[in-house]
Order: C-alpha cells, then sequence, then structure tokens
C-alpha cells in the first residue's frame, strides 16, 4: 500500500474532518460509475506516459476491465467515498493505505496473471488489490498482519462476492505454503529484500512483485521472475513509496 504523498492525513486534521474508519456500505447502485471510468482512463495514461521506465506501454484490456468493475469506493472509508476514485493512495486506518489506483493496475500487469492461475498477496489491506486479482485468477490467497484490517477486508471480500479469494491474518514474510505453489505473487509494502520463503513458493515461470528499500530512503518496484531451471531475474520497474513491511523477521 503507497504512501500517503504530500501529507494528505495532516490535510485532513487541519481541515477538521473526523478520522473516522467505517466502510461504504455495499448496498448502492453505480454512484460512482462516471468516476470510476475517468479513474481508469488517467490509471491508463499514466501507464502509456511511464512506459519507457515500466516497459509496459498499455494495460491489458483483462486488467483494464478489472479495474473499470471493481468498486473502489467500497474499499476505503465512509467518509472518502467522494474521493475514492482519484489516482492517489487513501488512509485504510492503522496506519495503512490503499494503494494509488496506477500502481495498483501496473503491479497487477506486470504478474501477468492469467484464468486459472493461483495468487499470492502479501498485505491485504482493505482487499482492493485483492478484489482486483480476483477478478484476473483462478484464486487468490491474501494475507495481512494488522489482525482488525484482515477479518474487516476477508468479511467485505465475502460480501461483495469473491468466493475465489481467500484470506488470513498472519505474517506474509513467510508466505501460505500449504498453499503453494503459486504463479505470482504481490507483495503491497516495502521489503529489504526478497523473502527466501516467496521466492520458494514462486512456480518456476512466476513473477512476482514487491518494492524494495526502507520506509524512509528510495524504493524501488522490482519485477522478480523466476525461470524454467529456477534461477532468478530482477528488473527495476519505478521508484515507489510503500508502507514497511513488517512482522517478526
Amino acid at each position: 500500500m503507497t504512501l500517503l504523498r504530500g501529507g494528505m492525513m495532516k490535510r485532513f486534521l487541519a481541515l477538521g474532518f473526523p478520522i473516522f474508519f467505517c466502510f461504504a456500505s455495499p448496498s448502492h447502485g453505480g454512484e460512482y460509475d462516471v468516476e470510476r471510468n475517468q479513474m481508469v482512463n488517467e490509471v491508463m495514461a499514466d501507464a502509456a506516459a511511464t512506459a519507457s521506465s515500466s516497459g509496459t506501454s498499455a494495460l491489458s484490456p483483462q486488467v483494464v476491465a478489472a479495474m473499470r468493475k471493481v468498486e473502489r469506493d467500497r474499499f476505503v472509508p465512509g467518509w472518502l467515498s467522494s474521493l475514492a476514485y482519484l489516482n492517489r493512495p487513501l488512509p485504510i486506518g492503522h496506519g495503512q493505505t490503499i494503494s494509488q489506483p496506477f500502481i495498483v493496475a501496473l503491479m497487477t500487469e506486470l504478474m501477468k496473471v492469467k484464468a486459472g492461475d493461483r495468487v499470492l498477496e502479501i498485505g491485504t489491506g482493505s482487499g482492493y488489490q485483492a478484489a482486483i486479482l480476483g477478478e484476473l485468477a483462478g484464486s487468490v490467497y491474501s494475507i495481512e498482519i494488522i489482525e482488525p484490517l484482515g477479518n474487516e477486508a476477508g468479511e467485505r471480500l465475502k460480501t461483495l462476492g469473491y468466493r475465489n479469494v481467500k484470506t488470513r491474518v498472519g505474517d506474509g514474510y513467510y508466505g501460505w505454503p500449504e498453499a503453494a505453489p503459486f504463479d505470482a505473487i504481490m507483495v503491497t509494502a516495502a521489503a529489504s529484500h526478497v523473502p527466501p520463503p516467496l521466492l520458494k513458493q514462486l512456480k518456476p515461470g512466476g513473477r512476482m512483485v514487491i518494492p524494495l528499500g526502507t520506509q524512509f530512503m528510495t524504493q524501488s518496484l522490482m519485477l522478480v521472475e523466476k525461470k524454467p531451471d529456477g534461477s532468478v531475474a530482477t528488473r527495476q520497474i519505478l521508484p515507489v513509496r510503500f508502507v514497511p513491511l513488517t512482522g517478526g523477521h
């Protein structure tokens, strides 16, 4: 989950916004359809603008369709619903954020998820990224270390009908070994290195997308590819800012 840029939370407080983290009700019909489509158009423009560094000139039709379908306002606190379709991160409580839509789309695109794939996500947050992956993959396994967030996201995803997404509370550094191997792994928090347990759980031929770096230093979004012979290749994609990967490691 990307960090808030420019002190957004401080500005909310300074403007007198109450910081309540009650999430939006699942019972509305298309209230933000126009805003969501505009957000996706902005995300596509960002993908084109960063093509030289990301290596991704255009998002696939499948990723675009998922971004247009999943209602981001269901995954943010209710008091932020009207801001849900800005192309920026937003707070979700417990010091965490929902990632910028462009970053969500780019990380999803880099993993090249196909129908039937088994995907692992580290850092469920509010469940938005898991829902996007759930539109593309056969099965998604998502781990969140913060218990209230993990429990709420699990219930939210069930309510929204994502039966192919399984969630649990735990230390994502160690992955989900009993569900491995995975065709793709996404880490949505910054680590100082690629966790060896995750690399072990990645199938040969699989892809991992992970931000590497520390909280107060430059971080880089990295694409990690495990070759069919088990060797590993990495490629730096973009500079990013994410909350740190936490846990007992």
